[in-house]
């Protein structure tokens, strides 16, 4: 007779011990994989199908198949897949999220088999089902109450799963639904950290080689006209403005390109404000000082890279803007609050800086990425001569406040 329920059993004493004897070992060993891989595995297929051989053996099933549901929600789609004849599998691609015994599944969001395999058969168009498999079973993937998935097995018995093993299951599928859901946060996650990355670029592009082509575009005009009223004088003027131009593009184009290049230090945040500070006078001839009284930052990678490459818009700024022969690098805690600071000795800042004046100061790129840190980045004259800029936002929670 056919039937459809949860798994739930009562095997013998003597069955229980040896189910215990059997699947102990392999379970613990499962759930510290899982565990392992919520920290360190990004790939959503390659997570769910690496686990599939697995619930395959603790089963004893003759194949099993992972599915995960669509984005739209109606289907389930086929990411891997363990001893279903290619025809089944091909039939297999992608199924209504109501259907069958994985529907009943997704619907009570706990572990069904049946013995009803009509559903199957009638989809695959294939003997398969009531031959070779005589039960199929559905393990939903679920995370707080959300359906994400589900793993079949399809068994050649028609023989229950042993209650051990469903319970073996319900434990796996809560560690794997938290991997998948992490794993789904951290892609979507490095989608929005690339798209805010590739904003940042834009915006250098605009604030240094597209202002400079820009200006050489409207002296262009001017030289054709010189050149048609055979003024020679004027002429002269705007070849050599559009050469200066050219030459100052050029310049900007390559640190662009060296700058897109350079990639922080793996090691973090101060390493790699180390190196920054090691290799500046050589290549600016801008004696630079270090002073770091925060020596253990709490940053995450994004805000690190975010710091990263504030310090050296700041710097670069110097280098082009100030005239001056040394600056100096802090970074302390005050009142809770991170604060970075690059001042330099040249020939500092009169008024309030304008950031849409076309001056490469940079200033409209460091502000876009302290926004990323709920930061403010102010320009105010030094303590004696040149210019400060300030980088200042708040420590992350449960970091130790240090009073300077």
């Amino acid at each position: 007779m056919n039937q459809e329920v949860g798994i739930q059993t009562a095997p013998s004493s003597a069955n229980k011990a040896s189910v215990h004897g059997t699947y102990k070992i392999p379970a613990l060993r499962v759930l510290s994989e899982i565990t392992s891989s919520l920290s360190s595995d990004n790939n959503l297929d390659s997570l769910l199908e690496r686990f599939l051989g697995t619930m395959v053996k603790l089963a004893g099933a003759d194949a099993g198949a992972v599915r995960v549901l669509t984005a739209d929600g109606l289907y389930l789609r086929l990411v891997g897949a363990l001893g279903l004849p290619p025809e089944v599998l091909e039939q297999e691609r992608y199924i209504p999220v109501d259907c069958g015994v994985c529907g009943e599944a997704a619907r009570a969001h706990t572990a069904h088999n049946s013995t009803n395999l009509k559903a199957c058969e009638e989809r695959t168009a294939h003997d398969y089902f009531g031959k070779q498999c005589l039960r199929v079973v559905a393990v939903p993937l679920r995370y707080q109450g959300k359906m994400l998935g589900v793993y079949n097995l399809f068994m050649a018995t028609d023989s229950p799963v042993p209650e051990d093993v469903s319970l073996l299951f319900q434990s796996i599928s809560e560690h794997l639904g938290m991997a998948l859901e992490n794993a789904r946060l951290t892609r979507e996650n490095l989608r929005i950290s690339l798209t805010n990355e590739r904003q940042m670029l834009a915006n250098e592009l605009h604030d240094s080689l597209a202002q400079t082509m820009a200006y050489m575009k409207m002296r262009l005009p001017l030289l054709r006209d010189a050149v048609a009223n055979r003024d020679e004088a004027r002429s002269n003027k705007y070849v050599n403005d559009l050469g200066q131009a050219l030459d100052s593009a050029y310049a900007e184009l390559r640190e662009l390109l060296t700058q897109f290049r350079n990639r922080m230090d793996p090691r973090g945040l101060l390493p790699a404000l180390y190196d920054i500070v090691g290799n500046f006078y050589d290549k600016t001839g801008i004696t630079i000082d270090f002073i770091n009284h925060a020596p253990d930052i709490n940053l995450s990678p994004d805000q690190e890279v975010q710091v990263y490459h504030i310090v050296r818009e700041a710097l670069n700024n110097v280098s082009k803007h100030s005239r001056a022969n040394h600056v100096s690098l802090a970074v302390e805690i005050r009142q809770s609050r991170y604060v970075i600071s690059v001042e330099d000795n040249g020939i500092g800042i009169t008024g309030k800086v304008n950031t849409d004046s076309g001056m490469h100061l940079g200033l409209n790129i460091m502000r876009e990425r302290a926004k990323h840190l709920n930061a403010e980045v102010t320009v105010t004259p030094g303590e004696k001569a040149g210019t400060r800029v300030t980088l200042s936002f708040p420590v992350s929670a449960g970091h130790r406040e240090d009073s300077l």
